[in-house]
């Protein structure tokens, strides 16, 4: 990689980095979809990096905000979320070998759709969901967080229509990212497909993941969190489309 591919990916990271700590999602799907939209390295790897970076930006904000966690919510929602995981590599180390361009155009697909879906959702249901709707949306996240690290946008639309505190939300999901991103990682080296590209690209943008959320921790910008998502979910869109175009135009 050139100097400026790698100035260019770190500003993909920072970017991502500070919208994740705005809503609690989207992180990896802001990574992969620009990296991917400006061709800086195969999706694989760029998954692999946005796993590490996942668990750095979680330990991040741990480490500059106060959390609690709610551990009746978490439990389903970490048994479903890591048995999708195991599935999700599973179906990438099948793409990545057999069907490259319907990897990217998948991504691309997967980025626009989940946008779409955040920006659709409508307002706090009166009463909370049960289990059972628990299972499945940590059961479809984890699938997204195998394939692309990408563990975010079901579990963030169901949650996000819970009666639930916001802060507890967010919480929730850094504990899920975090939890998939482990897991993956793991069965990925195991699979000897954690190469030491992903693994020095990710160590150099470990410190651009801490300076975001310590700058944000002390200077928290007040910016309507609908404003917030609908800037995060424009660049889904743009990055998504871009991914799609070029699997499409055989780029």
């Amino acid at each position: 990689m050139t100097a400026s591919t790698v100035l260019l990916f770190l500003a993909s990271v920072g970017v991502a980095a500070y919208c994740q700590n705005l809503t609690g999602f989207a992180f990896a799907l802001l990574l992969l979809g620009m990296v991917g939209a400006f061709g800086l390295m195969p999706i694989p790897d760029a998954a692999n990096v946005a796993s590490v970076l996942s668990l750095v930006n979680a330990w991040a904000y741990w480490r500059y905000n106060r959390v609690s966690f709610d551990w009746e919510l978490l439990r389903p929602v970490l048994a479903s979320s890591l048995l999708g995981v195991l599935a999700g590599v599973v179906l990438l180390e099948w793409l990545s070998t057999n069907a490259v361009t319907t990897l990217r155009l998948l991504l691309g697909l997967a980025i626009m759709g989940c946008a779409v879906l955040l920006l659709i959702q409508g307002g706090p249901r009166e009463r909370p969901s049960g289990k059972p709707a628990l299972w499945f949306f940590g059961g479809l996240s984890g699938l997204l967080g195998g394939l692309f690290s990408t563990s975010g946008p079901p579990m963030v639309y169901h949650l996000y229509r819970q009666p639930m505190d916001r802060g507890a939300v967010r919480e929730c999901l850094f504990m899920m990212f975090a939890a998939n991103a482990a897991l993956r990682l793991v069965l990925v080296a195991g699979s000897g497909q954690l190469t030491w590209h992903s693994l020095f690209l990710a160590a150099c943008a470990v410190p651009v993941v801490a300076g975001v959320s310590w700058w944000q921790s002390r200077h928290p910008p007040r910016i309507p969190r609908r404003a917030v998502e609908w800037l995060v979910c424009g660049l889904l869109l743009l990055a998504g489309a871009s991914l799609v175009w070029t699997s499409l135009s055989g780029g």
